[in-house]
């Protein structure tokens, strides 16, 4: 039986974890042929996100979750993840519920074919974001795509299921300021996206704010640019 790891950062995320944890059950559920194993990484929240992730541990036995001391960001949460995921398939996906559990048995049947390496969400739309955040992100992607040989695709979504080989090859490239978007493009593996509409968060609030979300865009062009 093939295992699927599914990476969830989570940062002040106690709101929205029941709910991703009960719809993922849900495709779990369809997915019987597959063993899974969903690893919760705490990223220093303030909340109750470390005390819910222990109940949906009781609850759900293929949960489990790491605590980080401090916050250290998505990015070392991500990293966290790839280091401690053995699964055949690997992917990361958010708690808020806007990277939809329901694509993944679609997403598993495209790497079973075996032409590709790795299935990438993007998404058409920014219905519900604000203007100024769309032409920011907008302008980030002609930018990026522009003085670096990285693939980033506008509207790429950090949810993408992969095969081990690929994660492997994430985790051997030990940058200390990571720009994962990059990584997945410059590594070269074979990608099919994934198109899907805008999913607005189920609860909490955004922890992405203009300013974090320039300083993480700059970082990405500073790491990229001419590599």
């Amino acid at each position: 039986m093939k295992k699927v790891s599914l990476i969830i950062p989570c940062y002040n995320e106690e709101q929205a974890l029941p709910i991703f944890a009960g719809e993922l059950d849900k495709v779990r559920q369809e997915l019987r042929q597959y063993d899974f194993e969903v690893l919760m990484v705490n990223d220093g929240s303030s909340d109750k996100t470390l005390e819910t992730m222990k109940k949906i541990s009781e609850e759900y036995d293929y949960f489990k979750y790491l605590s980080f001391s401090r916050n250290f960001g998505k990015e070392a949460a991500m990293y966290a993840g790839f280091c401690n995921a053995d699964g055949d398939y690997v992917a990361v996906m958010d708690a808020d519920m806007q990277d939809p559990p329901s694509l993944l048995p679609e997403m598993l049947g495209i790497l079973e074919q075996g032409e590709y390496d790795s299935v990438a969400t993007r998404r058409v739309t920014r219905k519900g974001e604000p203007p100024i955040r769309s032409w920011f992100a907008r302008m980030f992607y002609k930018i990026i795509n522009k003085i670096s040989d990285s693939d980033v695709v506008d509207g790429a979504r950090d949810f993408r299921l992969m095969k081990a080989e690929m994660k492997d090859a994430i985790v051997s490239m030990c940058e200390y300021n990571r720009f994962s978007k990059g990584i997945f493009g410059w590594i070269g593996f074979r990608t099919k996206w994934l198109e899907y509409e805008n999913v607005e968060r189920v609860a909490g609030e955004t922890k992405w704010n203009f300013w974090k979300l320039f300083k993480y865009a700059l970082d990405g062009i500073i790491n990229f640019s001419g590599s």
